[in-house]
């Protein structure tokens, strides 16, 4: 929205400034940051008033958790949100049509995690969408966003790219949809997933948008694509902005959700911020580097998903529980050990995801 200032910079050259991404990027971050700041302590105290006992904690986890955690508020993913799309329309040019998509996606992943946590709550109890209905729903919207990408792109929007290649490896055609809705959703359900101890989701989040910021503004930027061999994707640079909003928020929202927290992501911001990370990496042609840079949410996954596998198959669990990080609890880590090594973790493997941007 601020973009339009940059029209009077022949009076007022400073208001140039407003055609520069990088400088609209760090303007989105601030202003994100201060407003979750801002309005953090009442949204907390709404929640507390409005849910009473707050969100319901495992019995079958650590029995630590059932002291620290339980009557804390969830649903802290509005704060999120609502930071993230108060700084994005305000910094990004809205012009651009994959800001709307990913900002699109996001509300509507938020509005599934919040009915989620909402029958948790009211309900008391760790069952709230019935999971079909829920990936159904999310694979629904995943599928509008991506046909909607491949008629704003160009000629190459439903082609195939992979990091170690120059230019695009094969043309899905129509079966890209459905390949960049499954990225969509799994990267949703994904950061669902390690949503699980404190700070332990947003801070990877964080990380993976300050990746896909540099990787969105180089892929939007026809000099640098050019010169780092990678595809180029007019009008993606805008979507560096979302990602500074992103961070400015997931900073925000960190100082409340920082151990002890007194307000959890929920599904209400865990489910939106991973959809919203898939979108952007399908919009930037950067789905298998999602991969990595989010390694630390695929392993997440994984470890349920073969927790489960195994343990219908054999009778048997791999982990003394699933997702992994409880499993680590179980072995004698400490929640703070396992957070900050899980953020070490996900800072390293965004760095060998930036590294693939010169392996061409």
């Amino acid at each position: 929205m601020l973009t339009w200032l940059a029209d009077f910079s022949h009076q007022f050259g400073p208001l140039n400034l407003f055609r520069y991404i990088t400088f609209r990027t760090g303007g989105a971050t601030a202003t994100a940051l201060f407003f979750v700041f801002f309005f953090g302590p009442r949204t907390i105290a709404a929640l507390r008033l409005k849910q009473g006992k707050g969100q319901p904690i495992r019995t079958d986890g650590p029995q630590s958790h059932l002291l620290t955690k339980k009557g804390t508020p969830t649903m802290g993913g509005l704060m999120i949100l609502s930071g993230l799309i108060v700084s994005t329309l305000l910094w990004a040019n809205l012009a651009s049509r994959y800001v709307w998509i990913v900002l699109l996606v996001m509300i509507g992943f938020g509005l599934v995690g919040f009915y989620d946590d909402y029958l948790k709550v009211t309900k008391q109890t760790h069952s709230g969408v019935s999971g079909r209905v829920r990936l159904a729903v999310e694979a629904a919207i995943a599928l509008v966003a991506c046909y909607a990408m491949t008629v704003v792109g160009s000629q190459h929007a439903t082609a195939l790219a992979l990091p170690a290649i120059n230019g695009y490896v094969v043309d899905l055609g129509v079966f890209y949809l459905v390949f960049g809705a499954f990225v969509i959703t799994a990267a949703g359900n994904a950061v669902n997933l390690t949503d699980g101890l404190d700070g332990l989701a947003i801070v990877p989040v964080m990380i993976a948008a300050g990746t896909f910021g540099i990787i969105a503004y180089l892929a939007g930027n026809a000099i640098f694509s050019a010169y780092l061999g990678i595809n180029f994707v007019s009008g993606a640079g805008e979507l560096a902005v979302v990602c500074g909003a992103m961070i400015g928020a997931g900073l925000g929202f960190l100082w409340f959700n920082a151990p002890p927290a007194q307000i959890f992501m929920g599904d209400t911001g865990s489910l939106a911020l991973g959809g919203l990370l898939g979108t952007i990496a399908v919009a930037v042609k950067h789905e298998i580097v999602l991969a990595i840079v989010g390694g630390l949410f695929v392993v997440e996954a994984l470890s349920v998903i073969v927790q489960v596998v195994s343990y219908k198959l054999t009778g048997k669990r791999v982990f003394r529980m699933a997702p992994i990080h409880h499993h680590f609890e179980q072995m004698g880590w400490s929640e703070p050990q396992v957070v900050v090594r899980f953020w070490i973790i996900a800072f390293v493997l965004a760095l060998i995801g930036l590294s693939t941007l010169k392996l061409r």
